[in-house]
């Protein structure tokens, strides 16, 4: 099931972009990677051994050939003078047995290709497994640092990247030098003279590549640079249409869209352009080495000094150590890559973690509800303190309202309550205890929280309500759905409470989508709950249908709510008016109005606007 989220956040990175780049630690990445995939060493040595059993099969075959070629040449010969003809079941036999080593390698060949395959899926699987667990335990204030994108990205992009160029590296290194040395092998068992010239031509042939190579790689990062900008237009654009058009911006968005579209075009066609010329490159040289090889096997067949059949099999033999030294280069800019994606997920997995336990922690058990702050400092930053001495004491069952100017710390009180961050000084109790004292998840487990943003999956209404409590019956679900007068909208829906939400969640309105995650609170049934904004964003009819859900939700619970909208919080037990992160004033509607102080000129001020 996938997760909607409304608003859409622009993804720092695009889950298709291939970067090509390079790992700031090339080396010790790979001594990592090296570690981490340690534990298919046994499937790794099998690999070895068929790739390199796989190589000699095919290396064999050549020499073979050749001397066929040879037994028709002779045998042609001896016809001519008069001698016995072609040993046609001598050169049947070598086809045979030629047939047999071809089929043997491709049998190697496959089982290793396969055997790569799963040790690549297994380390990807592992990796995304790993994040996954991972981003369960690094702290809130990473994911508010770091944009979403970013993280989709090393889970995605990153972890395809490393298990792809896994798979064609690992066994395509391993045969590339396994055939440079036996092709090697069988070139100097031939003849070391035409090996040699056939050398000769191979510094010129690294040279060019090098050269392209080089050039190659930094319209390549230029391409991918462009092409996460262009997916980051596509995505922005797609997403805030209706804003674009409300504004008459399309013909702007058109214009960004081109420009960068097209460096995309510029960048792309040179990188193509010149790594395409690699393979015309080794073309050439290869023809080189040919030509050189005929003219020097040439004269050597006719002193004698060698059969015509080795001719052409060291020709092939010069296609076979050409080949995989093109491969090296290519195998080395997919390490690059490899690495490059593996540093990322490394650094991913290796981020600080929030501290997931405590020495003796306590059970949460039936919490009911009490809480303290007691001389409450907090800062994001050590240096930069945004609470300062913050204490108050709210009662079990009451309804305490937060209110207070934008970064006055309104919902750092929350995120501290439920352990998102530690206190810098005092300490917050729940029911008498440190919340330090317990575990993340057993504190958080009597919280429930209704937020501006509704946050609903891709499934069935009836699926995202039971989300608050997945064991819960069909009837809890329709009680649930009551309470929140979420029933009546479902019920009008064409499949009701199977009703399919789509991807984004637009066949129901923002209000209905805020009355299912009311539904989803109730149906928890949590001891505290905590309300953020829950009514700021629909309209007032659609509010007052809230309201009623909420004072169904808070029923025997102690409830926090944070609300800009004052004339919705009149009837809480306290309220908490905080400004520069200090409580200015505390008390009921009535008490703070009728002290004339801050809270007043705030209630005030919103009645005037509305007036």
């Amino acid at each position: 099931m996938s997760a909607i989220k409304t608003p859409r956040r622009r993804a720092g990175h695009s889950p298709g972009d291939m970067p090509i780049e390079k790992a700031k630690d090339f080396k010790g990445t790979l001594k990592k990677l090296a570690s981490y995939i340690a534990r298919y060493k046994a499937a790794l040595l099998f690999i070895v051994i068929f790739s390199i059993g796989g190589t000699i099969f095919n290396i064999i075959g050549p020499k073979l050939l050749g001397t066929a070629t040879t037994e028709i040449f002779d045998g042609y010969l001896r016809k001519m003078n008069g001698a016995s003809g072609i040993d046609f079941e001598k050169i049947a036999h070598i086809i045979l047995t030629v047939m047999l080593l071809y089929g043997i390698s491709a049998v190697f060949t496959l089982v290793q290709g396969f055997a790569m395959t799963a040790i690549a899926q297994k380390v990807s699987f592992r990796m995304r497994k790993e994040i996954s667990e991972k981003i369960n335990r690094i702290p809130m204030k990473y994911f508010e640092s770091v944009p979403h994108g970013e993280v989709l990205s090393r889970v995605t992009n990153d972890v395809d990247t490393l298990g792809s160029s896994l798979n064609q590296s690992v066994t395509a290194l391993v045969v590339s030098v396994a055939t440079i040395i036996g092709v090697l092998y069988m070139m100097f068992s031939i003849s070391w003279i035409l090996t040699v010239i056939a050398l000769v031509i191979l510094p010129l042939s690294g040279a060019l590549m090098a050269v392209s190579v080089k050039k190659s790689q930094r319209y390549f990062k230029e391409q991918q640079e462009y092409l996460g900008k262009v997916n980051g237009q596509v995505e922005e654009v797609f997403g805030g249409h209706l804003v674009i058009k409300a504004f008459n911006r399309e013909k702007y968005a058109a214009e960004d869209f081109m420009r960068d579209n097209k460096k995309l075009y510029k960048s792309a066609l040179m990188s193509q352009f010149i790594s395409g010329i690699m393979f015309p490159i080794m073309i050439f040289t290869g023809n080189l080495g040919y030509v050189a090889v005929a003219v020097a096997g040439a004269r050597l067949a006719m002193s004698g000094a060698l059969a015509v059949g080795n001719i052409q099999a060291f020709i092939q033999y010069i296609k076979h150590f050409t080949q995989p030294i093109g491969q090296l280069a290519q195998i080395s800019s997919m390490l690059q890559s490899a690495a490059a994606a593996a540093e990322r997920v490394f650094e991913f997995l290796e981020e600080p973690e929030e501290e997931a336990t405590c020495e003796a922690p306590l059970k949460a058990g039936k919490i009911s509800g009490n809480v303290s702050f007691e001389d409450v400092c907090f800062g994001y930053e050590p240096e930069k303190i945004v609470v300062n001495g913050f204490s108050a004491e709210i009662k079990e069952g009451q309804t305490v309202a937060i209110v207070g100017p934008t970064g006055a710390g309104k919902t750092t009180i929350v995120k501290l309550l439920m352990r998102f961050y530690d206190v810098n000084g005092g300490r917050i109790l729940v029911d008498g205890q440190d919340v330090r004292h317990y575990e993340r998840s057993e504190i958080r487990s009597a919280f429930g929280m209704v937020l501006q943003d509704t946050w609903l999956f891709k499934g069935t209404i009836m699926e995202n309500i039971r989300y608050g409590k997945p064991n819960a019956t069909d009837a809890e679900v329709y009680a649930a759905a009551k309470a929140a007068h979420a029933d009546r909208f479902i019920k009008t829906l064409p499949s009701g409470y199977e009703t399919e939400l789509n991807e984004e969640a637009t066949n129901v309105s923002q209000g209905q989508k805020q009355l299912l995650t009311i539904a989803r609170a109730i149906l928890a049934d949590s001891a505290i709950m905590i309300l953020d904004e829950a009514t700021s964003s629909v309209d007032t009819r659609t509010e007052i249908r809230i309201q009623k859900a909420m004072k169904n939700l808070m029923k025997g619970r102690t409830g926090f709510v944070i609300a800009h909208r004052l004339s919705t919080i009149k009837d809480a037990d306290l309220i908490l008016v905080m400004r520069g992160g200090d409580i200015a004033e505390q008390g009921t509607h009535e008490e703070l109005l009728a002290k004339q102080g801050f809270y007043s000129e705030l209630y005030n001020s919103q009645f005037e606007q509305t007036g």
